[in-house]
């Protein structure tokens, strides 16, 4: 299969459960990330970075102090191989595969479902940059080219549109009107002042869609 056939998506995790197979230092990062979306955490492994002990005395995961078995998989949904050992991630992948669940071998290309993409954040925006595993030191350079472009309080911005977007989804009808007043505000700054010039804008065209609608 063509690399070029990878779906993009932003997967929610939020008390799905997930298995990293491994602990080291490439295991914690990838701990780390799936903490951040909010998943259910088991690791499974004979030893384990002091890190990792102290997530797992704290409750923020499970840690089995033992080597992988094919029934860790039961009731998983996504899966990280994240050990040394080559042999090990690729037994990982292949009973995965046979259950159904989603799974990366970290740095093993052929035995991921998925990528871990390089990761620009804003608030609730992200951008995510994927090389399909071909050369992560590259994504990471454009991570850092598109970080250095993006506006620091670009995140509370956003809040601030998507506020404003769901005031005028309920009191605007649906149509070309109201996307193009959407996207209009996408290009404009935008503050929480009640005066703001775009929300003075936003509630114009409100009001003129309403006429329409009246007068129709």
């Amino acid at each position: 299969m063509s690399e070029r056939n990878l779906l993009p998506i932003f997967l929610r995790l939020e008390r799905r459960q997930c298995l990293v197979v491994g602990a080291g230092t490439v295991a914690l990062a990838k701990i780390e990330s799936l903490r951040g979306a909010g998943a259910e955490i088991t690791v499974v492994a004979p030893q384990a970075k002091a890190e990792v002990r102290s997530l797992a005395n704290e409750g923020a995961l499970v840690w089995h102090e033992r080597v992988f078995e094919a029934c860790d998989l039961e009731g998983v949904f996504l899966v990280i191989a994240a050990t040394n050992a080559p042999d090990i991630n690729h037994a990982v992948y292949e009973e995965a595969m046979r259950r159904n669940v989603l799974c990366n071998a970290v740095d093993d290309p052929p035995n991921c479902d998925f990528y871990f993409g390089s990761v620009v954040t804003r608030g609730d925006l992200q951008v995510a940059i994927s090389t399909a595993g071909e050369s992560p030191a590259l994504a990471q350079r454009l991570r850092r080219e598109i970080d250095a472009q993006l506006p620091a309080d670009l995140g509370p911005w956003l809040s601030e549109l998507g506020a404003l977007r769901r005031e005028i989804r309920a009191a605007m009808p649906s149509g070309a009107a109201r996307n193009l007043l959407l996207h209009e505000l996408a290009a404009r700054q935008l503050c929480r002042s009640a005066d703001c010039p775009a929300r003075e804008f936003a509630r114009e065209r409100v009001a003129a869609a309403r006429d329409a609608e009246v007068s129709a």
